[in-house]
């Protein structure tokens, strides 16, 4: 379904755009067939585009419009200080007289994993966490969760592991990030009166069901994101169970901006009603859509050749994260019973995989 309009088309009367997060920011940004680099979607006063995808070092911006090519020096290039940096030169620079709207993601933690140089030797002895599904045969599930070896070989529990424990220290430069970021609108007397969202674009499975690492499946490691928001109106310390998806932020933004919803044609719902019931009424969605739309290569991948073609995201192991017929559409319901179902757009049949199924968060 195509979208009808996204962050990168809000308007706000000051606002400033940094990103490389591919659901906002395709990984196409900046090549030709998108624009190039001198594309910059209306509406923004600072557009920070990172052309393709998640990278810390040499790297390619797209500043207002013109490109600006980084190295790998670390004061001057490592990509998440970058995006502090500038965002701070914002807030200092800005009109107090005029609200303001930031989007920034750094590319912590996607891939490869580059942490600062003062965090590489961080969590030495962390490793994926062992509960739930970790290294469990996916027995009654859909056939790409069937083909791992399991228990998985002694390589795959390395390498992700590895990956865990990378992606843990490219977020402590994201953690220095929030530090400064609030310690600048505290400075500049804003803090009380900014509203602060905290998210990620989707989850993440390292081990789950024995496959390695990825973001593809329609369990609950790969669905749910963390998300943190603070802002006047909202009590602290309070854990929320009201059902929230990525559609609903850009709605969100708009209704504290006091934009009228019914007037605007977007996917999503506000969840300002949630948050902050004094300022707001409304109801919270019963049920929501999950689907995905495999992908898959026309050829052998020659990771794992024995599967076949229309597979995607193999490892050395033979264990592949994707194929073109791993696509799913799942209704998922939280309000009355915690309840999941779900259908693939393959010929297989399973004795759970067109039905309602209890969600065990235990396996998540």
């Amino acid at each position: 379904k195509p979208k009808k309009k996204c962050f990168l088309e809000m308007k706000y009367d000051s606002g400033m755009f940094f990103t490389l997060n591919p659901s906002l920011c395709p990984p196409q940004y900046g090549s030709k067939d998108a624009g190039g680099v001198g594309h910059v979607p209306p509406g923004w006063d600072q557009w920070h585009a990172l052309v393709g995808n998640s990278k810390y070092y040499n790297y390619t911006l797209s500043v207002n419009g013109k490109e600006e090519k980084h190295g790998d020096n670390y004061e001057k290039d490592y990509l998440t200080d970058l995006v502090l940096n500038r965002s701070l030169h914002f807030l200092e620079e800005r009109s107090p007289n005029h609200p303001f709207f930031m989007m920034l993601c750094p590319p912590s933690p996607h891939s490869p994993w580059t942490a600062a140089p003062q965090y590489q030797q961080s969590f030495s002895d962390v490793r994926a966490p062992r509960n739930g599904s970790f290294n469990m045969p996916g027995k009654d599930k859909h056939w790409l969760l069937r083909q791992p070896a399991n228990p998985m070989p002694n390589s795959s529990v390395e390498y992700l592991d590895n990956a865990y424990r990378g992606r843990w220290q490219t977020l402590l430069s994201v953690d220095d990030m929030v530090e400064q970021l609030i310690k600048k609108l505290d400075s500049i007397k804003e803090l009380s009166n900014t509203y602060i969202f905290y998210t990620s674009d989707h989850g993440y499975h390292t081990g789950q069901f024995s496959l390695p690492i990825d973001k593809r499946q329609l369990y609950e490691f790969d669905i749910r994101i963390p998300l943190v928001v603070r802002g006047p109106g909202i009590k602290p310390k309070q854990t929320l169970q009201s059902p929230v998806l990525n559609i609903d932020l850009s709605m969100t933004i708009l209704d504290i901006a006091g934009v009228n919803l019914s007037t605007v044609n977007m996917d999503g719902q506000s969840f300002l009603p949630q948050m902050a019931p004094s300022l707001r009424n409304g109801t919270e969605r019963p049920f929501f859509l999950v689907e995905y739309t495999g992908e898959g290569h026309s050829s052998e991948d020659p990771s794992c050749p024995k599967l076949g073609p229309g597979l995607a995201e193999c490892f050395p192991d033979c264990v592949c994260e994707d194929a073109f017929n791993n696509t799913y559409a799942c209704v998922r319901a939280l309000k009355d019973a915690n309840l999941q179902y779900c259908e693939f757009a393959d010929n297989e049949v399973s004795t759970c995989q067109n039905r309602w199924a209890v969600v065990d968060p235990t396996l998540s």
